[in-house]
């Protein structure tokens, strides 16, 4: 289909005479969309408007398909039209045809080239691809359906979908070969082209519902029609037509079914013969033949008897619908004659297969009486075959009590055996009478087989009871040996048990920590060689028991192969053990005394550590103390601070020797695998942290207390002043690591600034203050941003002789600075800001160059306007 289409879309657009063949197409394809439209009570007028909204495009689809569409997108946009195309090409895609270049904008916009095309697919699909003839289909299919259906008419060759049809005849072939009433083949006119076209069309238009698709006059004067309005066309005469089709192949189908009478007719004597057999084996036969009858031969007749009545109802009404005369079958080949046939042939398979399963019976019950016999005198036989020698045995004289008691369950085995095969003995001497009552042609050797089977069984019985009794005696006898065995395994055992948990305790490996660990272990070890002599004795009396066995066994002639059946534990096993116990002892001894000496040796190092660390801590301790009160000490100056510090510092380090001697404790304490220690809250990891903190501190006090003096200094502020602000600083720096932005703004307001949160002028005041203090953004205000800040809030209006003071002392006491003073003296970005902005010196003292240091000081400041 996907290449007849492309085929088709590209003759479309390069026909030269692709007007006239749009509008042939475009008139075909009109009534044939109808043909189904009008189904659904509508029409379209123009094939290429009608169908750009979609709607009656999926309304056709629905009707010819018989399924249902997504509901269309009622919207009168042009993406609502697109939408309603794109679900009914989706449809057609999802049925399996590949649509090439048609796409939902072309038959929105109208392209009729596109939309015939599309109709084209539509009519392949629906109309022509499931059309099925023998082993063609679609488009072959039609054509030999066309072939086949003209073949009898003269004038007539179909072969093709173009001139074959320009006369008409073939048209006019087809009705008159399924509605013959409707039209005269033999007065048509082979030369009147126009005539047998017109005629064949209005007819089909009036009788067969099919609607005028074609213009007589414009297939008539074009060389080749276009075969695929003529295809269209033909289609709907094939499915006009299809009912009529069917009724005639029903007809063919009764034709063949009608030899089922034949059959019925012939397989019914052969049921009804009932000439028996002399064997069994013969009449199974017969029976099997039977089978073969009902399983394979019957049932495909069942089948063609059901399938004649339904085609035979079937034909009658469709020839009736097609105007065609009713199917009479000949005399005697009617649907009720065959139905009495069969009813008379199923009465004559019911009696046969009765007579079969009752003769069969009759003679298999002379053979199967006959069979059990033999089986069961032959199974019976069999299994009393060595009996009798065996309950002859004098096993027992040599069996220990174990095996003893098992011969006698053996022989109550046996006698449970004996008394069950007693019903067997009564089945074969009744089985021996019947065949007797029934005059079996071997009677005699049926007798004489079945006494003999009896006279042994007598036999056996006696055979059994005397066994029984010497095998009661002999279970006495070793009845006071097992006692003696049961009692020895009770006592041995748990002392085996103690003696291999006390082997495994003398070697188990152990881990202990302090010395009275080991004391509890070599304290334990002493109330364990307490008990040895209590557990030798309960030896020795283990072993008399096994002696009195040995004894008893001598006296009585028992067997030497005697053994234990309630334990493995022999007296060679238990002294051997014992020997073993006593060897472990001293060597435990020897392992709990060295293990003590080691932990004294840990014991002393533990101590001597804690010494060490009991002393070091503490002064670390109050070192650290000391360095937090000189730093916060504001009684003195900040010199006088920064020598206090220096001196700590210079103990510190002398204290350094302390430090590693603790360091060489501590690694003979790893070295002995030490882990704890009881005497001292002090770990090494500890002094490490606090040795290290304390010379962080105090050298960073000392850099703090520096950049102090340096910034007292630089800010011309007072010794009182920047006690003010360390004092403040300190009080509101609650984590000792620079005041955080809540805490910044606590100390401002504490100071009087207006920075009432939630206020909007106090918001932003305090973010100008902080980006003044925190320009990075860290969010911790540093003890010299802090100054820096206060510095600058708490100067007065002297700021700018201050400066003015400051360019003195670069310029050497003059009044003016020159340029390379300047450079000199201040970074360079500095030094040329300045250069830029400092009028020239106007008094009368000037040099060449000079520049006025104190008019530039009062600009700076605010206080000229220069």
């Amino acid at each position: 289909v996907h290449g007849m289409l492309l085929f088709d879309c590209k003759q479309l657009g390069a026909s030269r005479s692709h007007g006239d063949l749009r509008h042939r197409l475009t008139f075909t394809f009109t009534a044939w969309c109808n043909s189904h439209l009008r189904k659904a009570g509508t029409q379209i007028e123009n094939i290429e408007e009608d169908l750009r909204n979609g709607l009656k495009l999926m309304l056709l689809l629905e009707v010819i398909s018989g399924e249902r569409l997504p509901r269309p997108d009622r919207g009168k946009m042009r993406f609502h039209k697109i939408a309603n195309v794109n679900k009914a090409l989706d449809y057609i895609t999802s049925k399996g045809v590949k649509l090439v270049s048609i796409g939902a904008e072309e038959i929105v916009d109208g392209n009729v080239k596109m939309t015939l095309g599309m109709i084209w697919t539509i009519i392949l699909r629906f109309a022509i691809q499931d059309i099925s003839v023998e082993e063609t289909s679609a488009k072959e299919g039609l054509l030999l359906w066309c072939q086949r259906k003209t073949a009898p008419y003269r004038n007539v060759n179909v072969q093709n979908f173009h001139c074959s049809w320009k006369d008409g005849l073939a048209f006019c072939a087809l009705i008159h070969r399924h509605r013959p009433d409707l039209i005269d083949y033999a007065k048509l006119n082979k030369d009147d082209h126009l005539g047998n076209l017109s005629l064949a069309l209005e007819i089909a238009e009036k009788h067969l519902d099919i609607p005028k698709m074609l213009d007589p006059e414009d297939i008539i004067n074009t060389p080749k029609p276009d075969e695929r309005a003529i295809m269209t066309y033909v289609s709907c005469f094939y499915h006009a037509f299809a009912g009529a089709e069917q009724a005639e192949t029903a007809a063919n189908r009764i034709c063949k079914v009608l030899g089922l009478l034949e059959w019925i007719r012939r397989t019914t004597p052969w049921l009804e013969k009932r000439t028996p057999e002399n064997t069994v084996e013969a009449m199974r036969r017969k029976l099997e033949d039977f089978r073969d009858y009902r399983r394979i031969h019957k049932p495909p007749k069942v089948q063609e008897k059901c399938q004649l009545e339904i085609s035979f109802n079937t034909l009658q009404t469709k020839l009736h619908i097609s105007h065609r005369p009713a199917f009479m079958p000949s005399e005697g080949k009617m649907v009720s004659d065959i139905a009495a046939a069969w009813q008379g042939l199923d009465q004559a398979e019911k009696g046969y297969e009765e007579w079969l399963l009752t003769d069969i019976r009759r003679l298999e019950r002379v053979e199967h009486l006959a069979e059990k016999f033999q089986q069961k005198a032959a199974t019976h036989e069999s299994w009393a075959q060595g009996k009798d020698q065996l309950l002859t045995l004098k096993d027992y004289e040599s069996a220990s009590l174990t095996e003893l008691r098992a011969l006698l369950r053996k022989h109550e085995a046996f006698e449970s055996d004996l008394a069950a095969h007693q019903d067997r003995v009564e089945q074969i001497a009744a089985i021996a009478q019947e065949l007797n009552e029934l005059d079996y042609h071997a009677a005699a050797v049926i007798n004489e087989r079945c006494q003999s089977i009896c006279d042994h069984w007598d036999q056996l019985g006696t055979l059994t009871q005397k066994r029984r009794e010497a095998l009661e005696r002999t279970e006495k006898l070793l009845e006071t040996i097992d006692q003696l065995f049961l009692e020895f395994a009770k006592r041995s055992a748990p002392f085996n048990n103690w003696m291999e948990g006390a082997m495994e305790d003398l070697q188990d490996m152990f881990m202990v920590h302090s010395v009275d660990e080991v004391q509890s272990l070599i304290s334990a070890h002493d109330q364990f060689k307490a008990t040895l002599a209590e557990a030798d004795s309960e030896r020795q009396a283990i072993l008399s028991i096994y002696n009195e066995v040995q004894k008893i066994a001598q006296s009585y002639g028992i067997s030497s192969k005697l053994t234990n059946i309630y334990c493995d534990i022999t007296p060679a096993i238990i002294n051997q053990k014992w020997e073993k116990v006593k060897k472990l002892v001293p060597q435990r001894d020897g392992t709990l005394h060295e293990e003590l000496s080691r932990q004294h040796a840990n014991e002393r190092l533990r101590r001597q550590f804690a010494a060490q660390a009991n002393a070091i801590g503490p002064w670390i301790q109050t070192r650290m103390e000391e360095i937090a009160r000189c730093s916060a000490d504001l009684a003195g100056t900040l010199e006088d601070q920064m020598n206090h510090l220096k001196q700590y510092e210079h103990n510190i380090i002398n204290y350094k020797p302390n430090i590693d001697r603790l360091e060489g404790d501590h690694q003979l304490i790893q070295e002995s695998l030490i882990f704890d220690n009881k005497h001292t809250n002090y770990t090494m990891e500890h002094m490490r942290v606090g040795w290290e903190s304390l010379l962080t501190t105090v050298a960073r006090t000392i850099n703090e207390m520096e950049t102090q003096i340096l910034t007292r200094d630089a800010k011309g502020i007072s010794q009182q002043q920047l006690n003010d602000f360390r004092s403040s600083f300190t009080h509101f720096d609650r984590k000792k690591g620079g005041m955080e932005t809540d805490d910044f703004r606590a100390c401002l307001i504490s100071m009087g600034y207006d920075l009432v949160k939630n206020s909007s002028k106090g918001e932003a005041e305090f973010a100008r203050i902080m980006s003044l203090v925190d320009p990075d953004g860290a969010g911790v205000v540093t003890f010299q941003s802090f100054v820096d800040f206060m510095t600058r809030e708490t100067g007065d209006t002297e700021t700018s002789e201050q400066v003015i003071a400051s360019f003195r002392i670069l310029a050497a006491d003059k009044p003016y600075i020159l340029v390379d003073e300047l450079r000199r003296e201040l970074p360079p970005e500095q030094a040329e800001y300045c250069i830029s902005r400092m009028p020239p010196y106007q008094g009368p003292d000037g040099v060449p160059g000079a520049l006025d240091y104190t008019a530039f000081s009062t600009v700076l400041y605010g206080e000229s306007d220069l």
